[in-house]
Formats: structure tokens, C-alpha cells, sequence
């Protein structure tokens, strides 16, 4: 993997609106197809957008009419906003691309990152993504309501979205009657063309997590949204997980060699 470089599109004031970001993308993943440009990562925040992967439901759409953009990456529904750091990882990766070992290198990263902020976060079984877990049942509180659904359903029967790649002892199984609300700190999803990976990762710091519950965040019901600020009872801005987020993502690519998917 050749070395990553960091593009900063916007933050705070000059947040980017997704369509322009978008745009960008394209323009970075074709450079890079063509290695014209190393592995890129673009960080940023949205300006307030719900975007839809391409398997999103109507019934998980925002009820009151809320504008969404479709876009051409997987999972399903999401929003993007102020207190949200967003990065877009374009890396050229071994073909077949292995897609679950990108985005478990992804979670590594930002779990690295909650680390050295002091929260302890978990990959969860059958779902893509950055959670905090819930409290053992019987045992406390499951923690702060921050927005998000929270409904009891076992993902492993009831989500179409549960991807049983996603299993294994870097994933915490599933809280079905094991454990109170888990929530969602960061949200994982790709696209990969021509070898080349785009989208890629959202990580909730200061965030209004109220705006999810307009939709059914990810497909997922049974689940919450949370954020650093609101899991470690202070304030985390943007400005002070980007170098955090920068160094553990350089990191991880690093220190793991990506091979082609086994077939």
C-alpha cells in the first residue's frame, strides 16, 4: 500500500456540502485508479444531509418528507452533520478486494482512537461500524438515550442488513437478551470500483444525534446512536479527534499488508 496522504475539505464554518464531497470523491478515485496520486483520505464535515445506501427501505426514510440523497455506497440510511467527522479512505486494494478486512481495519482505527479518549468501544457481531456496548442485563443502566431507536428485536432474525461475515472473536455477539441498548458510535460504508475503495467511515464526536431519529439509522432497530461527547460527559470536538483519527488510520494501513479475498 503506498503511503496515505490526508485531505482536509472543510470543517466547522466551512463544512462541505455531500453532493460537492461526492464529486470529489470521484475525482480522487479515478486519480488513484490511474496512480496519478497515492492512497488518499479526504476528512470533513457534512452540512446536515440524510444519504441513502442502495438498499435502503422506504419505511426507513425520514416520515416528515426530510430531502435524502441516494448514493451508490452499501448499507442503508444515515445522516451527516455538524459534530461529525467524516472520512473518505480512497485506497487501491488487491483484487478480488477483501471487503470485510477493509472495513475491519477501518474499525480498528477508530477504535483506537475512542482508546486514547479513555471509552472502550466493540466491533458487534453481524454489523459494520464502531458500538458501544450495552450493560449486561440485570446489571445497571444500558446508558445514555443520544438518539436513535431502540427497539427489542434479535438482528440475528430480524435484519436483513446482519452480514454473518461479520462474525468471529473480534465481534461481540449480539445483545439479544445478554445486554441493555448498544450504541452506535461510528458508522462504516463502502463502495469498491475498479479495486479502489470510496465512501468509508463516520464518527460521531459532538453531534446533535437527535437528527437520527427521523430515520431508522442503518436499517437498524434494535440499537442506539451515541457520541464521545455524550459518552464521556464533556465536550469532543471535531478539531480534537482529527489528528487522533489521522494517526491511528495511518497506523492500522500500516501495520496490516491488505491481500486479495480469498476465492
Amino acid at each position: 500500500m503506498s503511503e496515505l496522504a490526508y485531505v482536509h475539505l472543510g470543517f466547522g464554518a466551512d463544512a462541505v456540502d455531500y453532493r460537492e464531497a461526492w464529486e470529489r470523491q470521484r475525482e480522487v478515485h479515478a486519480a488513484r485508479f490511474a496512480d496519478e496520486i497515492p492512497d488518499t483520505c479526504l476528512l470533513l464535515e457534512h452540512r446536515p444531509v440524510y444519504t441513502a445506501g442502495r438498499r435502503t427501505l422506504e419505511s426507513e426514510r425520514p416520515l416528515d418528507g426530510t430531502p435524502v440523497v441516494d448514493v451508490d455506497r452499501g448499507g442503508k440510511i444515515t445522516w451527516h452533520g455538524p459534530g461529525q467527522l467524516v472520512g473518505y479512505p480512497i485506497l487501491k486494494l488487491p483484487r478480488p478486494v477483501d471487503v470485510v478486512a477493509h472495513v475491519r481495519r477501518l474499525e480498528e482505527a477508530l477504535i483506537r482512537t475512542c482508546a486514547e479518549f479513555g471509552l472502550e468501544t466493540s466491533r458487534l457481531e453481524g454489523r459494520s461500524g464502531v458500538w458501544v456496548l450495552g450493560a449486561p442485563t440485570g446489571e445497571g443502566e444500558a446508558g445514555p438515550s443520544l438518539g436513535g431507536l431502540a427497539l427489542d428485536f434479535d438482528p440475528r432474525l430480524q435484519d436483513e442488513e446482519y452480514d454473518t461475515r461479520l462474525m468471529g472473536p473480534e465481534y461481540a455477539p449480539s445483545n439479544a437478551g445478554q445486554r441493555g441498548e448498544d450504541r452506535k458510535l461510528a458508522a462504516i460504508g463502502i463502495r469498491v470500483a475498479k479495486g479502489v475503495t470510496m465512501h468509508g467511515f463516520s464518527l460521531n464526536c459532538d453531534s446533535d444525534n437527535t437528527s437520527f431519529d427521523r430515520i431508522v439509522p442503518c436499517g437498524i432497530r434494535d440499537a442506539g446512536v451515541t457520541s464521545l461527547s455524550g459518552e464521556l460527559g464533556r465536550p469532543v470536538s471535531v478539531t480534537e479527534v482529527l489528528p487522533v483519527v489521522e494517526k491511528h488510520l495511518r497506523a492500522v494501513l500500516e501495520e496490516s499488508v491488505p491481500l486479495p479475498r480469498a476465492v
